[in-house]
């Protein structure tokens, strides 16, 4: 009995020594809910950064504030000024990826998403150098679009106008671009182990917001011995994993380094020279997870934008005759869309910037990390704190958009109807962890929305009244399934 008082005790003492200490730490940072230990603060926003969550959170604290995940600090900004000085403002400084216990499990610290330091700079400016080479943001990489996006006309054609869930004819059609870069090869669209691939990747990114999420990185011990979400989220990593090297071992034994045709035969190059080169990080787990990261960065986002971008025909179809009254009158109907098409379509470009700003399917950027001590908005911030951007909020800001909550076109529109872009528009964040694939998105996006609303019309299957424009919460907001029609105009 009394050693089961003085045990008690203990650990009430260690406790509560711990709630003091991180009160002490507290002092310095934006205000922010009270944290405890262990738990810290996140039990404030119910263990998910959701819309409402943070945006009581700024409302409560300011657009400054502070959460603690666990006994670490993270700072969270919100609206347009305070996400944009906080990730421009001493950008080399806060350019650091937090490695948890979940980044560690699948991605143990390599290739460029959530790498740090000396593998982070050169995984990066290779890789993003080996895709321009392989004609990101020219005209090598526009064929490469423009093909999938006919065979993506050629799907809704063959279906004649009858309903059709187009979620996956357009996650095919997007994957399919970064395929033929990276594996220098597209997939069938009956193809299973794509289908197994895209269904992976799917379930990674909506595990990666999920509030089992926060309580594996705040209860690492608990998660690892119970079978669920993250037990599946680390057998769909290892089957990409198992994918990649399939391809790694079938681009050696077709060695062409010599001439190089897509991003692994790069790699393989790069292997060789590098191989007897002090500090160089290039070897096959940093090629693996590169090619990991590029595939799930060329492919879910875009493929998520486009999916809200025939939803949102279809809820607002007067907006999609303007688009094709545009279309019409400046292209002939035999033209191949391409992307210098948008200066001369300024209706229609406003109108994917439109897409993209409403859409909002990144609600927050992956946390940065103090790689230093350092002052961000006023505030001093010592190494290894962590900086959480609500980038949503940048894009909803009432102080930057007219109608922030109304899908407006007229926001990329100047009185004359000439197109205009916006400095609130992150829809690609901002700072040293920026999109890099912003010029491939964009590229997708247009040629792919213009293909299809230059062929289609886009209406609501027979009976159907209401449309559903929540979204599925997760690391990216998916719209819910959806059926549409598309009718050859």
């Amino acid at each position: 009995m009394m050693i089961s008082v003085i045990l008690i005790s203990l650990v009430l003492f260690l406790l509560s020594a711990q709630f003091l200490n991180m009160q002490w730490k507290s002092r310095g940072f934006p205000p922010g809910p009270t944290p405890f230990p262990i738990i810290g603060s996140i039990w404030w926003i119910n263990f998910r950064a959701d819309h409402q969550s943070l945006k009581k959170l700024a409302k409560t604290y300011g657009n400054i504030c502070t959460l603690w995940l666990g006994h670490r600090p993270m700072m969270v900004l919100y609206g347009f000024q305070a996400v944009k000085n906080g990730l421009t403002n001493n950008s080399e400084d806060v350019s650091g990826r937090l490695q948890t216990y979940i980044f560690n499990k699948l991605a143990d610290g390599k290739g460029i998403l959530v790498s740090n330091g000396l593998i982070w700079k050169q995984q990066r400016h290779f890789g993003f150098g080996t895709l321009r080479k392989l004609g990101m943001g020219n005209k090598g990489m526009e064929r490469g679009i423009q093909t999938e996006a006919r065979y993506l006309v050629e799907f809704f054609r063959d279906k004649e106008g009858e309903a059709v869930d187009p979620s996956f004819p357009i996650v095919h059609a997007v994957s399919n671009v970064i395929c033929a870069v990276v594996f220098g090869h597209r997939f069938s669209l009956e193809d299973k182990t794509f289908h197994q691939l895209i269904e992976a990747f799917d379930y990674i990114v909506a595990f990666g917001n999920s509030r089992f999420y926060y309580m594996c990185e705040m209860f690492p011990w608990f998660a690892e011995h119970l079978p669920g979400p993250l037990k599946k989220a680390r057998f769909s990593r290892d089957f990409v994993c198992s994918f990649v090297r399939q391809e790694i071992k079938s681009h050696r034994e077709k060695g062409r380094r010599d001439e190089p045709e897509d991003f692994i035969d790069f790699y393989l190059k790069q292997l060789e020279k590098t191989k007897n080169v002090p500090n160089s990080t290039f070897d096959e787990d940093n090629m693996l997870q590169s090619v990991f990261d590029l595939f799930l960065g060329g492919s879910e986002t875009t493929a998520t934008t486009l999916r809200w971008a025939l939803l949102y025909m279809l809820v607002y179809p007067d907006i999609q005759d303007k688009v094709q009254k545009e279309l019409d009158a400046v292209l002939s109907p035999s033209h191949l869309i391409c992307y210098e098409d948008r200066k001369k379509l300024p209706y229609t470009n406003a109108v994917v910037h439109e897409i993209l700003r409403f859409s909002s399917i990144v609600l927050i950027t992956i946390p940065r990390e103090a790689v230093k001590d350092t002052t961000v908005l006023g505030y001093h911030v010592p190494k290894g704190t962590l900086i959480m951007a609500n980038v949503d909020s940048a894009l909803f800001d009432p102080d930057y958009w007219e109608t922030p909550h109304q899908f407006n076109p007229g926001h990329f529109l100047d009185k004359g109807g000439n197109f205009v872009t916006r400095e609130a528009f992150l829809a690609f964040s901002a700072g040293h962890r920026a999109c890099p694939g912003e010029t491939m998105a964009k590229m997708e996006l247009f040629i792919m929305f213009c293909s299809l609303l230059q062929k289609f019309k886009f209406t609501l299957p027979e009976g159907v009244k209401e449309i559903n424009t929540d979204f599925v919460f997760g690391s990216t907001m998916k719209p819910h399934p959806y059926k549409l029609c598309a009718v050859l105009r």
